[in-house]
């Protein structure tokens, strides 16, 4: 059995609930299914206001879902989802606490801040880079470095599920793409399932074993592209011949580019 399913999703906001002068209803997304494996990376994949955010937040029990069925890890979502991460653009670190407590705060939350949490916050920040940083405030650490302690904040839990929601995209090029692999290095030690929302087509492909491609509002997926790459992925990866044709897929499904015609062997012009 899968470890995700989600099967005809759908999000209307009643005209009641929006804005002054809404004249109806809001179908934010619209009969979204797909499904993902444990250990997984799949990457959301279209134009803003999509509802690519709605439906992480749906996943994650965070929000309401008007129809449809959400499981993950055999149990059916209703309500807030314990077993995640959640990540967000902003790193939103705590100014007043050092990294090591912004790490350490989801296990405050649970009364579990022991001696093991701490061990496993070092751990983390040695994974990520950030060994001799633990006593630093957010406000001495550069965006990069702020959104690893975010990625260690929202693993210390060893959740089997990770949510992120743009996080690289107030980043510069080359600190993207050291997050990327950093990313892929964090999937191959935890095992994590990740769902990673993006704008970025050659993100979503370098970090995905599957890119679902959403249509503009009322969302719908428009294509579920495999990405056949491997496991062992670096930068030279997005020049091969396979990493091209899977952006010239997305690229078609978002409407950037036309689709290729095949023209047949001995056609004249």
């Amino acid at each position: 059995m899968p470890f995700g399913i989600i099967k005809n999703a759908r999000k209307v906001f009643p005209q009641n609930q929006l804005s002054k002068g809404a004249k109806q209803d809001l179908i934010a997304l619209d009969d979204a299914s797909f499904e993902f494996e444990e250990g997984e990376i799949v990457s959301l994949l279209g134009p803003s206001g999509c509802g690519k955010t709605t439906l992480l937040r749906i996943i994650a029990g965070l929000l309401s879902r008007t129809s449809g069925e959400v499981t993950i890890g055999g149990k059916s979502i209703d309500g807030p989802y314990e077993d995640y991460g959640f990540i967000f653009q902003s790193p939103g670190l705590m100014p007043w606490r050092s990294v090591i407590d912004n790490v350490l705060f989801p296990m405050d939350v649970l009364k579990s801040n022991d001696a093991n949490a701490k061990t496993r916050a070092m751990d983390l920040l040695q994974l990520v880079g950030l060994n001799g940083f633990e006593k630093a405030r957010p406000h001495q650490l550069s965006g990069g470095m702020q959104q690893r302690v975010s990625l260690c904040r929202a693993l210390i839990h060893k959740p089997k599920l990770l949510l992120m929601d743009e996080p690289f995209g107030a980043l510069d090029e080359l600190t993207r793409m050291e997050m990327n692999d950093l990313l892929l290095r964090i999937r191959r030690e935890t095992h994590a399932s990740v769902l990673f929302v993006t704008h970025s087509i050659s993100e979503a492909i370098y970090l995905a074993d599957k890119v679902l491609v959403f249509s503009s509002r009322p969302a719908r997926i428009a294509l579920n592209l495999p990405i056949d790459l491997g496991n062992e992925r670096s930068q030279s990866t997005r020049f091969t011949n396979a990493f091209m044709q899977a952006e010239r897929r997305a690229s078609e499904a978002l409407g950037i580019i036309k689709p290729e015609v095949a023209v047949s062997q001995g056609s004249q012009a």
